[in-house]
């Protein structure tokens, strides 16, 4: 395993549990009470996860955040206190993977934990290759390769977080069939769908930021409202 992880929160009762249960699955762990020091262990040590508390007495965590997403993909999982909805879509919108609201069950972080580093390392990673099957599809300029897990747009290449690369690929399989919300969360996140969720919409979101799309009138990822989402072939 050695998977190496940081924990960021000024709360150390907090930081030190999820230290122990995290060290006790085998995992390698840096621990931070402030942003400062999170971000100076962020430019110099190669992580595998983060998981930041948004309260932070100096730099926040949506900054740090944001901060990790200039140079790095590899999964950010916010943790805080704050529980209303668009707090949860700043998150997300900004590059997060996942939110967990406190108070929380240490085993519940450690199951998130290990749900998005099994996403990220299988992302990639070069897969065996099997007879038949689709490895990239070229949609109207929009190229996307699975084994190499690369995404180019008119080629220039799109800086894709695992979750981001698996919304769009899911997509791109299901091309010119709309795809529900439920569906989408389900099969990407592999948990149930829970109503009032804004997982999906916030990462759609996200995904034509980076493609320079406009919302009102996209090219790709076409809104089917109270149904889904479509990649028109």
């Amino acid at each position: 395993m050695n998977e190496k992880i940081l924990v960021v929160d000024d709360e150390k009762e907090i930081a030190d549990l999820l230290e122990l249960y995290l060290q006790n699955d085998g995992y390698i762990v840096y621990k931070c009470y402030n942003g400062t020091d999170a971000l100076k262990c962020i430019e110099e040590t190669a992580l595998d996860l983060a998981v930041l508390d948004i309260m932070l007495p100096d730099i926040d965590g949506l900054k740090l955040c944001r901060k990790i997403r200039e140079n790095f993909y590899y999964p950010v999982i916010m943790l805080t206190a704050k529980i209303e909805d668009r707090d949860k879509i700043n998150g997300l919108t900004i590059g997060a993977d996942d939110y967990i609201t406190k108070p929380f069950n240490p085993l519940e972080v450690v199951a998130r934990i290990k749900t998005q580093l099994r996403r990220y390392t299988r992302y990639n990673q070069l897969a065996p290759k099997q007879e038949n099957e689709v490895r990239e599809y070229d949609i109207r300029g929009l190229l996307i390769n699975r084994e190499y897990h690369k995404c180019f747009l008119y080629g220039k290449e799109l800086p894709l977080t695992p979750i981001e690369f698996s919304i769009l690929w899911y997509l791109c399989e299901r091309q010119g069939v709309v795809v529900p919300s439920e569906e989408l969360f389900e099969a990407v996140w592999g948990e149930k769908f829970l109503q009032n969720n804004n997982t999906v919409m916030a990462h759609i979101g996200r995904l034509r930021e980076k493609m320079k799309e406009n919302a009102r009138h996209p090219k790709f990822i076409k809104t089917v409202w109270g149904v889904g989402y479509t990649i028109e072939k």
